[in-house]
C-alpha cells in the first residue's frame, strides 16, 4: 500500500471550514505534521484554551478526513493552545483529568512543571525521572519530559530516539512523542558522541529555548530532568518559569544524602516547593535469589527527609531489570508495567500527582 502524501493531507484540510470562516490550512493552525508509514500525527493550533470545546468537532473532521485517504492506516489529532492570550491562561485543560489550571507559570497551556533533581551524579535521577514521567502519564495526565542535562544528555539513548525534532516555521520546534510523552532533549540535535563544549550563558540560553521554543501543546504536567547540582541550569529554570515543585532523588548512603541536603535547601532558597525525597538503590534484590542486600545502606532518605520536614515519596531497588530496560530503551514502566518495579515507581508518581492536583 502506497504511504500517504504530505500534500495531498494539506489540501484534504484545506477545504475544511472553520467556524469563523476560513479553512485550518490557511490559518496556521495545522502543526507538527509527521508521517511514519501510514501513521499521520499533527495538531490544531487553537490559540485560547478555552476554545477547545467548540473546536473539537473540527479536530474529529480533521481526524476522519485524513483517516479517509489512500494509504493512511491511523491518525491522532491534537488540540494545542501554545499561544494562549494572557487573560485565558487560568482556564482549566479540556482534558484534564486534574481540574488544573493552565499556565500561570511562564509557559501557556502547561498546568503544573516539577523538577526531578539530585545533588549529585551517579544517583539514578534520569531513570527515575523518566519511569516516573511515564507512571504521570499512564495514570491519565497528559505529561511532557524534558531533559535539561545539556552536558550528559540520556533521554535519547533511554527511550531509544534517534530523530531530530522539526520545525515547521524556523522558530518553534515540535517536541518528539514516545509512550504517550511529548519529549525534548539537546540530545535529540546533536550526537550521542558529540561533546557540548559551552560556557554557562550557552547552556541557560539553551534550557530558555528548550522551554520556550518548542510547541509542548497544552499538558497537565512538564517533567524536568535536571542535571546533577546547583549550579546555571537549576538557577536558570528557578527564574525562567513558576515550578509547582521539586523531587530529590538519593541513594541511601551519607554522602549522597549530604548532597541532596543541599540541592533541597537549593530550592527552599529559590522559594521552590520541594515535594519529597525518593530513596534510590534502595536496596539490591538479587534476581535468582530473592535475598535482599542494603549495599548502600537503607532508609537513609526516608531519615533525612524527616530531618527536613518534607514528604518521603518511596523507595526504588537496585535491580537488573530496571537499568537493563532504560539502557535497552524502554523503561521498566512500559516494558513491565504489570511489574514490582513499575508498581513502586506508579506509587511514587500517585503520590506527586495527588500533591500536584489535590482532589476536592
Amino acid at each position: 500500500m502506497r504511504n500517504p502524501d504530505r500534500q495531498r493531507i494539506l489540501e484534504a484540510l484545506g477545504k475544511l471550514d472553520l467556524p469563523d470562516g476560513g479553512d485550518p490550512v490557511s490559518a496556521g493552525m495545522v502543526k507538527g505534521l509527521s508521517l511514519d508509514g501510514g501513521d499521520v500525527r499533527f495538531a490544531l493550533e487553537i490559540g485560547d484554551p478555552a476554545r477547545a470545546s467548540a473546536m473539537e468537532p473540527l479536530r474529529r473532521a480533521a481526524e476522519a478526513t485524513v483517516a479517509a485517504l489512500p494509504g493512511v492506516v491511523s491518525v491522532r489529532v491534537a488540540l494545542t493552545a501554545e499561544r494562549a492570550p494572557a487573560a485565558s491562561r487560568r482556564s482549566a485543560p479540556p482534558h484534564s483529568a486534574s481540574g488544573a489550571e493552565a499556565g500561570g507559570n511562564g509557559m501557556a497551556g502547561v498546568a503544573r512543571i516539577i523538577a526531578v533533581a539530585s545533588g549529585k551524579g551517579g544517583v539514578g535521577k534520569s531513570t527515575t525521572a523518566v519511569n516516573l514521567a511515564l507512571a504521570l502519564a499512564e495514570s491519565g495526565l497528559r505529561t511532557g519530559l524534558l531533559d535539561a542535562d545539556v552536558y550528559g544528555p540520556s533521554l535519547p539513548r533511554m527511550l531509544d530516539i534517534a530523530r531530530k525534532p522539526a520545525s515547521l516555521d524556523g522558530k518553534t520546534m515540535e517536541p518528539l512523542e514516545k509512550h504517550g510523552l511529548k519529549l525534548m532533549s539537546i540530545g535529540f540535535m546533536i550526537g550521542e558522541n558529540d561533546p557540548v563544549v559551552w560556557r554557562g550563558l550557552m547552556v541557560m540560553s539553551a534550557l530558555r529555548q528548550m522551554l520556550n521554543d518548542v510547541n509542548w501543546g497544552m499538558l497537565d504536567v512538564l517533567v524536568v530532568d535536571m542535571p546533577p547540582g546547583t549550579g546555571d541550569a537549576q538557577l536558570t529554570l528557578a527564574q525562567t518559569v513558576t515550578l509547582s515543585g521539586a523531587v530529590i532523588v538519593s541513594t541511601p548512603q551519607d554522602i549522597a544524602l549530604l548532597d541532596a541536603r543541599r540541592g533541597l535547601n537549593m530550592f527552599r532558597k529559590v522559594n521552590v516547593p520541594v515535594l519529597g525525597i525518593i530513596e534510590n538503590m534502595s536496596y539490591f534484590a538479587c534476581p535468582r535469589c530473592g535475598e535482599r542486600a542494603d549495599i548502600f545502606g537503607h532508609g537513609g532518605a526516608r531519615a533525612e527527609a524527616d530531618k527536613l520536614g518534607c514528604p518521603f515519596l518511596g523507595e526504588i531497588p537496585l535491580h537488573l531489570d530496571i537499568r537493563a530496560a532504560g539502557d535497552a530503551g524502554l523503561p521498566v514502566v512500559a516494558a513491565a508495567p504489570d511489574g514490582s518495579h513499575a508498581r513502586a515507581y506508579r506509587d511514587i508518581a500517585g503520590r506527586i500527582r495527588d500533591t500536584l492536583f489535590p482532589r476536592s
